[in-house]
């Protein structure tokens, strides 16, 4: 049954991109604070209004990771309710980018191996982007 509060909620679409260097992921884990806080995840956030996908990518790994990208392919497109909160995550693998990833906001971070990232915890939406990296780096 829609409720009021499910028509009210705003879908927030999200740029993603899946760092990848010699087969390991680069990851940030989330602050506490925030949503999904505590969670490991693939560094991006928020498309902003009148901003493509692809320029939001681009600000938001410079802004969160200190790199600029230089070439990405498109990986997978996921919605996802969280119950509080309904993503639209657009996804990207970037292999092709300049310097080198360090988190910007004081948290952790890390690279990993594929089967390593199936150990850590990480924000429901993101299950589907470990699915296709399966396929495509297994």
């Amino acid at each position: 049954m829609m409720t009021k509060e499910s028509l009210m909620k705003k879908e927030v679409h999200v740029a993603v991109g899946v760092i990848v260097r010699e087969q390991q992921f680069f990851m940030t884990k989330r602050l506490d604070h925030v949503h999904q806080g505590g969670k490991w995840e693939f560094p991006g956030g928020k498309v902003e209004k009148d901003e493509t996908v692809a320029s939001a990518l681009h600000r938001e790994l410079q802004e969160e990771i200190a790199i600029d990208v230089l070439a990405c392919i498109p990986l997978i497109e996921i919605s996802h309710d969280y119950g509080d909160k309904k993503v639209c995550l657009e996804v990207f693998v970037v292999d092709n980018f300049s310097g080198e990833p360090t988190a910007q906001e004081g948290q952790q971070q890390g690279w990993f191996s594929l089967a390593e990232l199936h150990q850590l915890d990480l924000p429901d939406a993101n299950q589907a982007i470990l699915e296709k990296l399966n396929n495509l780096y297994s």
